[in-house]
């Protein structure tokens, strides 16, 4: 080679490792729904065990999620249930809450997904849509006493 020829095969294959990366391959953090990032190890098996702490995990997570978690109005949950996401079995627990705004204002309720993996919180899916079609919701009274 001469004086003023690069040799470019380092870089391609850089390059070609940073592509497989940036394309959501084996090391990806997304969920394979594509609906956000998973903090829970997955151990792939379908018989998931009921999330017992279910209720204080979503108050623990919405106390941090939230960016005014004081003066949630409207709280509901219903008790979670075995359903497909991603196309595997999780229990879910659907809930629907009204935050306060910035402004002070509030935004009608809306209802959201919490994920469970191996018996503990995941994700909150935030366009829940028919995973949570029929769901019996009750009063979730944490919610209005959530602080800062």
């Amino acid at each position: 080679m001469g004086m003023g020829t690069t040799n470019w095969r380092p870089a391609a294959v850089i390059l070609l490792l940073l592509s497989g990366c940036a394309s959501g391959g084996p090391a990806s953090f997304m969920s394979e729904d594509n609906r956000g990032i998973s903090y829970t190890d997955d151990r792939g098996v379908s018989n998931q065990p009921f999330p017992a702490n279910y209720r204080t995990e979503i108050v623990s997570y919405l106390r941090t999620y939230l960016n005014n978690p004081v003066g949630v109005r409207d709280g509901v949950l219903a008790e979670p249930v075995q359903r497909t996401v991603g196309g595997r079995q999780r229990y879910i627990s659907c809930l629907r809450y009204a935050a306060r705004e910035s402004d002070g204002s509030y935004r009608p309720a809306k209802e959201r997904a919490a994920v469970y993996v191996d018996g503990r919180f995941d994700r909150l899916i935030e366009d829940a849509g028919e995973l949570c079609a029929g769901s019996s919701y009750q009063a979730f009274p944490e919610l209005a006493g959530l602080t800062r």
